[in-house]
């Protein structure tokens, strides 16, 4: 990277900076806000509040505190703004939006919707935090472009212990699901141009969430369990495990979902069409991936146009793992588990911020693929 690029990205995150900068109400608290953006995105071991507070030059942690608390701050505009200027960089109406969560481990009980959980984070139940969030994936980058916390109820019914942790009385429980569901439509909303929908089996398993995306034209691969139930004839349902045990041996097909980490992941793929009518004219197929090792078998229902291909369907199902990658940057490159705090409005707006830093790091990456020049692994704003 030379001096010119480095000068070069600074001005553009600047530019990217005055398109939310006006959701800092006060002034003191937007120059506080470009402080701590450029801390998530210096070269510091942890971006922990203190570690943002010495970089930022602050004598003490209040202000940074204070940021993260302030009425002066529009988390939700910011979240609007980011989510405008990503699409803006890497808008393809072949998009896909990918709903997942990722904990945050913690401490205590305090902090809030943390309670002992699942989460893959570290594949076993542990005191956490659950964040849900939506991932735009398009073939130019992929990035956060919203998010929720996930309340349990044992903190809605519990309302003097939301209050502690300034969580309102008007926030009320919300499955995963149904918080997802709150995001899609935010990007429907908001115009986001994308083709399809897709999550794991949490929100495959939902039917709610299936039918509302139904009626909503919103097509989707969502991964399900082997004894999800589709329809097989007029009064009749089969489980999709048995369904696709009716596949002959010639008719699947080997093919990559995309790339990864070690290159492209190479599956054998097969589909069978759900006999039921959908809204729209749509259609339906149980999708199935298969293990070219060990033989594993993983499903999919799947709702989208008639005549949609398989390889459409495959690569819809393998963009998935992008928002893994995008989990790993907002938290190695804009510190998105690297905070220390136990209010609910600070969550958001820490969480707000990072997604903004990693935002700005796919439009970096974005522009220099465009131009043609070498993305690098990490881009620095500091």
């Amino acid at each position: 990277m030379t001096a010119e690029q480095v000068e070069g990205w600074g001005d553009d995150f600047w530019e990217f900076f005055l398109g939310f900068s006006h959701y800092f109400s006060r002034a003191d608290v937007r120059w506080q806000a470009w402080k701590y953006l450029r801390g998530l995105m210096a070269t510091i071991e942890r971006r922990s509040g203190w570690s943002l507070a010495e970089h930022a030059g602050d004598a003490t942690l209040d202000a940074m505190q204070g940021l993260l608390v302030s009425r002066c701050f529009n988390r939700d505009k910011v979240r609007d703004q980011v989510r405008s200027a990503l699409v803006t960089a890497i808008g393809d109406a072949a998009g896909v939006l990918i709903a997942d969560e990722t904990g945050f481990i913690k401490k205590g009980r305090s902090s809030a919707g943390v309670q002992r959980q699942y989460t893959g984070t570290t594949g076993k139940i542990d005191n956490c935090q659950l964040g849900v969030f939506l991932t735009y994936h398009t073939r130019r980058g992929r990035a956060l472009i919203d998010r929720e916390l996930y309340l349990p109820q044992s903190w809605t019914d519990d309302r003097d212990r939301c209050r502690r942790a300034h969580i309102g009385d008007d926030v009320e429980f919300a499955t995963k699901p149904e918080q997802a569901k709150s995001m899609l439509e935010r990007a429907v909303a908001a115009k986001v141009p994308f083709a399809w929908f897709t999550g794991d089996e949490a929100y495959g398993q939902n039917r709610a969430l299936r039918e509302w995306c139904e009626e909503q034209d919103i097509h989707y691969v969502l991964a399900t369990r082997k004894d999800h139930e589709v329809p097989s004839g007029l009064h009749t349902s089969t489980r999709v495990d048995e369904l696709i045990a009716t596949v002959r041996a010639g008719a699947w097909r080997r093919m990559s979902c995309g790339d990864g980490a070690h290159g492209p992941r190479v599956y054998d793929w097969a589909s069978v069409s759900i006999r039921a009518g959908f809204a729209h004219g749509r259609r339906g197929w149980v999708l199935a991936r298969r293990s070219i090792s060990s033989g594993e078998l993983a499903y999919y229902v799947c709702v989208g146009p008639r005549g949609t291909r398989l390889r459409t369907l495959v690569s819809t199902a393998g963009a998935r793992w992008a928002v893994e990658e995008s989990f790993q940057i907002a938290k190695n490159e804009a510190g998105l588990d690297q905070y220390q705090f136990r209010r609910y409005d600070a969550w958001y707006a820490h969480i707000t911020l990072s997604m903004a830093a990693a935002a700005f790091l796919t439009i970096v990456r974005a522009a220099e693929a465009q131009k043609g020049a070498p993305a690098t692994a990490r881009t620095r704003a500091a």
